[in-house]
């Protein structure tokens, strides 16, 4: 069975533009569209609307969408199952986390289970921590190395990786608008600071309940996606930031920046594993979840 038209769908699917899709199957851009023109005669409805400019899917590219990835997946299984060589694993995988957690966790990761699995493709994809989860939980990716939210979505199994404190960061050179006593912090002295902050997920939800029981609305400087791009602004003088300390004992610029005193401190950063629940009947899924060992 050639499963190609099914990959090609999704690949537009997620990305929504022709060129990088046909990059990412390795077929021409005329290649990509023949193939969608032929799934949506035999389905006899449109899966894209598209100009020049957009593209988009429709309700039916939507519920296709899902019917394409559960197929890709249950014919990995069954391709798996009815092997000659069940024992040895093929396929593909696709991983989605931060950079930092790409240099911090996947040599351990990986290194052990590619020797043990070399016909296992990897796929890493790298990105703003915040979007980790929900791309897992929409089928974007197989697993996702991600901080624990307050409460893991039911359809999702977590394995947790490492624990790291969110700390405030400060510029290493003194300013005036930086907090003098931050151990014994007041809404004052809070107030005009300028503060750099991701623009969602779990530092930010943290961040903004920490501003909320001093009492005082910070001062928001920049909004960004991804921790090191914090620690970079701060180091470089715009204001203060809040980042996981991993992320800072990573970051080529962590002598320019200095970890304030803050009390009350923020809670912990769990960072794991996540994948869906209905992914671990996929072997290849299986055999790499087997390989962490929960902290």
């Amino acid at each position: 069975m050639d499963m190609r038209p099914l990959k090609q769908f999704l690949a537009l699917a997620d990305t929504l533009h022709f060129g990088r899709a046909s990059e990412l199957c390795h077929v021409s851009p005329s290649t990509l569209s023949r193939t969608i023109r032929q799934l949506e005669q035999n389905l006899e409805v449109p899966l894209f609307e598209r100009d020049n400019r957009h593209v988009a899917l429709t309700p039916q590219g939507l519920i296709f969408q899902e019917y394409a990835r559960d197929t890709l997946a249950q014919w990995e299984v069954l391709r798996h199952t009815l092997s000659r060589h069940a024992d040895e694993l093929a396929g593909e995988i696709s991983i989605y986390c931060s950079v930092t957690a790409s240099y911090s966790f996947l040599y351990d990761l990986l290194s052990d289970f590619r020797l043990r699995h070399p016909r296992i493709e990897l796929k890493l994809h790298t990105g703003d921590p915040a979007e980790s989860m929900s791309r897992v939980l929409d089928g974007e990716e197989d697993m996702a190395i991600t901080p624990r939210p307050r409460g893991v979505p039911s359809p999702l199994a977590f394995k947790s990786l490492t624990r790291s404190p969110l700390v405030f960061i400060a510029p290493a050179a003194q300013a005036d608008w930086i907090p003098g006593t931050p151990e014994s912090p007041s809404a004052t002295q809070w107030q005009n600071v300028p503060m750099i902050l991701s623009e969602a997920g779990l530092s930010r939800e943290y961040a903004d309940t920490w501003f909320k029981a001093l009492g005082v609305a910070p001062r928001i400087y920049a909004q960004v996606a991804g921790h090191e791009a914090i620690v970079s602004m701060v180091g470089l003088g715009f204001g203060v930031g809040v980042v996981p300390k991993i992320v800072l004992d990573n970051s080529p610029l962590v002598e320019r920046v200095r970890v304030l005193p803050v009390k009350p401190e923020l809670p912990h950063y769990d960072v794991g594993l996540c994948v869906l629940n209905r992914r671990l009947k996929s072997p290849l899924i299986q055999a790499l979840w087997d390989e962490v060992v929960e902290r």
